[in-house]
């Protein structure tokens, strides 16, 4: 006859740990490969989803609604909106000019042709100021002070102010920038980039521009590591973020400027930023109507005529 052998209660708890961990991986692998993945794979992938069913505007006028329908993701499709979420297409080399050229070509461009940004485009800015770079470590591209990240990125997209694809625009409103899914999350309707210029002490270009992004701060992120001190390093971390977007834009034929004349309680009212949250900087983005692009040689020549020729 056998015995059944008798577990101590330390060796039980250990094999029902070990039970009840595998049925948990079972369980979370049904829910990752049983529903779609926002990022798709190389397949068309159809689910049946709570969407807004009219996710951009085109020449003729739409409007959003909440329903239920079936989405069809394409394999093609570098953007897919579900619910009030915006996913952008994923940052990838976008552009053959080098950092050099990036630094030397950089300027404040304030007037810009009443033309749209493309989504990538828009992609590729908001990567640059805030994106992952690093996964394992969740680093950003801007640098920051024991990675404690405070800043908080919002998007106000004008009518017709970021092209889809051919004849079809992403919703104009404003939108929170979410940086672990490299997406955009609705927060508020309508252009509102005439009252975002009113807040910025009435900077044309500031309405001009398709796209504004309005970057935000949470100082206690990094003033409860570092005290008072992080106060500095906030300011620090917008300026390195600020100068992300010129260089992107720079490199994708965009123009930009940094605004920091504004009224920050009215700024933050008009991207419904949290309470926590510091406007401080306005940075619009546009196709610019003109661009000039020194060559080294140029520079060349200064140098040597500041050092005399010798």
């Amino acid at each position: 006859m056998f015995r059944i052998a008798r577990l101590k209660p330390a060796t039980a708890l250990w094999v029902l740990t070990l039970v009840i961990t595998a049925l948990l991986a079972a369980y979370a692998a049904w829910l990752f490969y049983g529903t779609p993945h926002p990022r798709g794979s190389g397949s068309t992938v159809t689910s049946s989803i709570t969407t807004i069913t009219t996710p951009v505007t085109s020449t003729e006028h739409t409007t959003w609604s909440n329903t239920s329908t079936t989405t069809a993701v394409s394999a093609r499709t570098e953007y897919f909106i579900i619910g009030n979420t915006v996913y952008l297409p994923l940052p990838r080399q976008v552009s053959n000019v080098t950092v050099e050229e990036a630094i030397l070509w950089r300027r404040s461009l304030r007037e810009y042709k009443d033309e749209p940004l493309t989504l990538t485009q828009l992609s590729m800015i908001l990567w640059a100021a805030q994106g992952i770079t690093d996964p394992a470590r969740r680093f950003r591209a801007a640098p920051s002070a024991g990675a404690t990240y405070p800043l908080v990125l919002y998007v106000v997209v004008g009518d017709r102010g970021v092209l889809l694809e051919p004849g079809k625009y992403l919703r104009a409103g404003v939108y929170r920038y979410d940086v672990m899914k490299h997406a955009l999350t609705l927060v508020r309707d309508g252009d509102l980039r005439g009252e975002l210029a009113k807040a910025s002490l009435n900077q044309p270009w500031v309405r001009d521009a398709p796209v504004d992004l309005v970057l935000c701060a949470v100082f206690e992120r990094t003033t409860r590591v570092y005290g008072e001190r992080g106060i500095r390093y906030v300011y620090m971390e917008a300026g390195h973020a600020a100068q992300n977007v010129y260089l992107m834009a720079t490199a994708l034929g965009l123009g930009t400027v940094v605004v920091g004349a504004f009224h920050d309680d009215w700024v933050a009212s008009v991207v419904k930023a949290g309470k926590d949250e510091s406007p401080l900087y306005v940075i619009p983005v546009g196709v610019p109507k003109e661009v000039k692009h020194p060559s080294f040689q140029e520079i060349d020549s200064w140098y040597s005529s500041q050092r005399g020729g010798g």
